[in-house]
């Protein structure tokens, strides 16, 4: 045998003592806890038991001690013959002596057989108690196998399910029943989990679908009229000049989508700090930027500027204003208004964009704060409600991605005689801006 067999064969052995060993598991865990409960209360409950029996038996026993008298005969009476009217009189100091030695041994062969008994007790009481305590210790181990395994059922279940979803599988839910306990709560959030990661790989194979039909007609744009360009057989200095403003006007398209997708994505990334801004500055600086394309579109904007300063990120509130006012001046009508009120109402700081213009059905107001959704022909661009300042489709949907990152609420609702009114409400800042 080599010199290093040895070693291999306490590998092996070590591994095969390793394989038949059980899995710590939290039910084995779980079952060895009450089992060692269990074991530990009655070894408890037998020395308190076994103590309480041992001080009864150790008690002295109550001995009564009386006069001892033996019978004398009587003088007048024959020897040998005791008469019917004997007397008594006390025992003689020898026969007292003989009577104690006689009881003295009585008693020390009592207190033998009672020591005797006591100590057989005791053990018998010991003996017993100690394999009803491992009998009971045996079946608490089962039982605790049995009712771990009970308790414990929720979480195989929450287990196997979490195995078996996908990206694809989403929509399942675990729907746990029975009381609402902590497993019951735990499975809820699982199922909430669920819920949000299902909307969210939803909302993203649909914005990518989406984004790619957008991104792909400017694309083709660009390529079409470099083609044309080329294939001029006699190109004048006008005509490339024309085309390469075209290309040059594609790809500002492009950038501006891009810009808009950009903002979105972080929108939906959430906030990773916070800082005060005047929320009522904000639209006042919004309002005065786009006067020259409401002069343009002949709608008047009338802005109610009233304190509101909330907390978040500053810039991408700015957009969200911007979008608001883009949209409103864009998707309006010669002759119109747009109302931008702030103010605080309820411990928000709340925005108000309320623009006249087209009827907006009730039905598409959720629709139209998705991506690229836009009332009339599907992407056309055309002047249709949801469209962004770009005509991306992005603008709104944009103004919501930003508001849920500010945790701020975000209401849209089809105006009386056309239009729509959004309002949205940020929680109160505790400090005031720089």
């Amino acid at each position: 045998m080599p010199v290093h067999a040895p070693a291999a064969l306490r590998r092996l052995t070590g591994r095969i003592v390793r394989a038949g060993l059980p899995r710590r598991t939290v039910r084995l865990r779980l079952t060895a806890l009450y089992g060692g409960l269990f074991l530990v209360s009655g070894a408890a409950l037998l020395a308190v038991t076994y103590g309480l029996v041992a001080g009864a038996v150790d008690r002295p026993p109550m001995v009564l001690k009386r006069e001892v008298t033996v019978a004398a005969p009587s003088p007048s009476a024959p020897a040998g013959r005791a008469s019917g009217n004997e007397g008594t009189r006390p025992a003689e100091p020898g026969d007292r002596a003989a009577m104690d030695t006689a009881m003295a041994a009585l008693q020390k062969d009592a207190q033998r057989t009672v020591d005797h008994q006591k100590s057989a007790m005791l053990h018998t009481l010991l003996v017993q108690s100690g394999i009803a305590l491992g009998l009971m210790s045996l079946t608490s181990v089962l039982l605790g196998w049995v009712v771990a395994g009970r308790v414990l059922r929720p979480l195989r279940t929450i287990t196997s399910t979490a195995q078996d979803i996908s990206a694809t599988s989403l929509h399942r839910r675990l729907a746990l029943a029975g009381p609402r306990d902590e497993l019951r709560e735990l499975g809820d959030t699982f199922d909430a989990l669920l819920t949000r990661l299902d909307g969210s790989f939803q909302a993203q194979r649909q914005f990518v679908a989406n984004a790619s039909h957008e991104l792909r007609t400017p694309l083709a744009r660009q390529r079409v009229l470099g083609q044309v360009a080329l294939a001029d057989p006699e190109p004048t200095v006008e005509s490339l000049r024309t085309a390469h403003e075209r290309i040059l006007a594609a790809g500002r398209q492009q950038e501006r989508l891009i810009e808009a997708l950009l903002t979105l994505a972080r929108g939906h990334a959430g906030l990773d700090e916070r800082h005060p801004f005047d929320l009522a500055r904000l639209a006042r600086e919004a309002v005065a930027a786009r006067a020259t394309a409401a002069h343009e579109r002949q709608v008047t904007l009338r802005p109610q500027a009233g304190a509101a300063v909330s907390s978040g990120h500053r810039a991408l509130a700015e957009r969200l204003v911007a979008n608001l006012l883009d949209n409103a001046i864009r998707y309006n009508m010669p002759g119109g208004q747009v109302d931008v009120t702030t103010g605080t109402q309820a411990g928000r700081a709340v925005l108000t964009v309320a623009n006249t213009g087209p009827d907006v059905p009730a039905d598409a107001v959720e629709r139209i704060l998705l991506p690229f959704q836009r009332l009339g022909p599907a992407r056309t661009g055309s002047g249709a409600r949801g469209a962004s300042s770009q005509g991306f489709g992005l603008g709104l949907s944009i103004v919501s991605a930003i508001a849920a990152a500010h945790d701020a609420t975000l209401t849209a609702a089809p105006r009386p005689g056309g239009g729509l009114v959004v309002t949205v409400g940020f929680p109160t800042a505790t400090t005031q801006p720089p």
